[in-house]
């Protein structure tokens, strides 16, 4: 099998070291470059594409919110994992808007660390939708402020699919939405499917700020 590819972007040499090691640990998944900054990140990653990204938030030269919108833009195919040490960090939620698919906490257990570039690698998004919908509500006055005008995407969806994204929005997990709505966990998992498609969004953090950024989120 093939080792997941891991980049390192972190201004702190000691950090970036303790990673490599118990990264390198395991048999798929493989440290394939590092960088102090977001600049050298985007540069190593535009040459070099990684599966994905560690990336702190809080570096120099180019912070690591920019470096997933320049990565994101790009559409380099690595997907971003993003490290913070506060929870609920402001930077973490700009990151998530700029396409990084999920953020962990600096001082999460090593086996979770790994789990989370597993996941993220498989293309799935590694924050949990209660810790998504704190991690909204925390900023949602920056979102909801002033009027705008719905996203012609909306148009699209099926009043199925509309109340599978009010559901999703709620921070409800599948098997939650499957009772809620009276179907069959399968059948949430193949609207979830719909909706990345119509709203074309990266994974189910996507899904969650598109309803918020619309006024569907606690209506």
């Amino acid at each position: 099998m093939t080792p997941i590819r891991v980049f390192l972007a972190d201004d702190q040499a000691l950090v970036r070291s303790g990673f490599r090691m118990l990264i390198d640990s395991s048999e798929d998944l493989r440290v394939v470059g590092e960088a102090s900054d977001g600049a050298e990140a985007v540069a190593a990653l535009t040459a070099h594409p990684a599966d994905v990204v560690l990336m702190d938030v809080r570096m120099p030269v180019l912070d690591g919110v920019e470096a997933t919108r320049r990565i994101t833009a790009a559409g380099l195919p690595t997907r971003v994992l993003v490290l913070t040490t506060f929870d609920l960090d402001e930077y973490a939620f700009a990151a998530l808007k700029a396409g990084a698919s999920g953020f962990l906490l600096k001082d999460a257990r090593p086996a979770d660390l790994l789990t989370a570039i597993r996941t993220v690698a498989a293309g799935d998004a590694v924050v949990a939708p209660s810790t998504t919908r704190r991690l909204l509500d925390h900023v949602a006055p920056t979102l909801t402020s002033s009027p705008r005008a719905q996203d012609p995407r909306l148009a699209l969806l099926t009043d199925r699919e509309r109340e599978v994204l009010d559901q999703v929005a709620t921070g409800a997990t599948n098997a939650e939405i499957a009772a809620t709505l009276y179907m069959a966990e399968g059948t949430v998992k193949t609207h979830i499917g719909r909706l990345l498609t119509k709203l074309q969004a990266r994974d189910r953090v996507g899904l969650v700020l598109f309803a918020y950024e619309n006024g569907l989120a606690g209506r």
